[in-house]
């Protein structure tokens, strides 16, 4: 799927990764605008297509009492200020199909979380919007099946689907990445690795996810030997303090850094 084709983007004949790239929820306005000048500022000096994420509400948690988000229209109407404030395209994720036709007015990729890509309904209310769709590879699923989730994205009448990589259950409190799946994956739409959700260490006693972001850097730098067309990075500058998947996600003083060696290595890639 052409770049071009989603309002706001820039760099999208960098011949440079994607990225999509926020907070896991959004929990604020002052803390969404502060990420998303970062990440401009950091995208736009390395020619990096950048898409602002934030979720305007978190059903998937492990406890009742868990951060669900400041309220549907709120946190929506913050996804729009970011866009119209720094002139990017932005992503959230939907639950319910209901949910479609509503974030698809504040934004311009609609997600379906992994635990949810087999929702039939779902997937074609998303798709019927017109907006891009992220269908996030389920843990429990093989690469292989995501053809089934992008044809509905297709019979539904859109071209616009993307598959995310976020993880494969490796045992009951641990993932893993298997890149083998990337090339297969990438046969039936483009296809963006999920560093940070990759890196989470699920069904933990306590009821909270944990996470390895140590690894981060390693888990990103091999997506892009592997051939990811984009990259899905989480990022705080309070990840200690995030109201949502704190755990596993990236320091935002390290993006930069790490978004120079990706690029170094994307070029290199791109002369083999």
């Amino acid at each position: 799927m052409d770049l071009n084709l989603i309002p706001r983007i820039k760099h999208a004949n960098s011949d440079n990764f994607f990225l999509l790239a926020g907070p896991c929820a959004i929990e604020g306005e002052d803390m969404a605008l502060r990420i998303a000048e970062q990440v401009v500022t950091i995208t736009d000096k390395l020619n990096i297509p950048y898409i602002f994420k934030g979720s305007f509400k978190k059903a998937n948690r492990s406890r009742i009492d868990s951060f669900t988000g400041i309220g549907d229209e709120k946190a929506l109407k913050i996804l729009r200020k970011v866009s119209e404030t720094f002139d990017v395209p932005t992503v959230t994720d939907i639950h319910e199909i209901s949910d479609a036709e509503k974030a698809a007015e504040y934004v311009d990729v609609l997600q379906i979380p992994a635990f949810l890509v087999r929702q039939t309904d779902l997937v074609v209310a998303a798709a019927k919007t017109g907006k891009v769709v992220n269908l996030k590879k389920g843990q429990f699923m093989s690469p292989g099946a995501m053809q089934h989730a992008v044809q509905k994205v297709k019979d539904a009448g859109s071209e616009k689907a993307w598959i995310t990589d976020r993880g494969t259950m490796f045992g009951y409190q641990d993932m893993i990445v298997d890149f083998r799946g990337i090339p297969e994956m990438r046969e039936f739409a483009p296809t963006v690795l999920d560093v940070t959700h990759s890196l989470q260490q699920p069904n933990q006693t306590s009821g909270v996810t944990g996470g390895r972001p140590d690894m981060i850097g390693t888990i990103a730098r091999a997506g892009i030997a592997a051939g990811v067309d984009g990259l899905f990075i989480e990022t705080h500058f309070d990840p200690a303090n995030a109201k949502s998947d704190g755990a596993n996600m990236l320091d935002i003083q390290y993006l930069e850094k790490l978004m120079t060696d990706l690029t170094a290595i994307r070029k290199v890639i791109n002369t083999l």
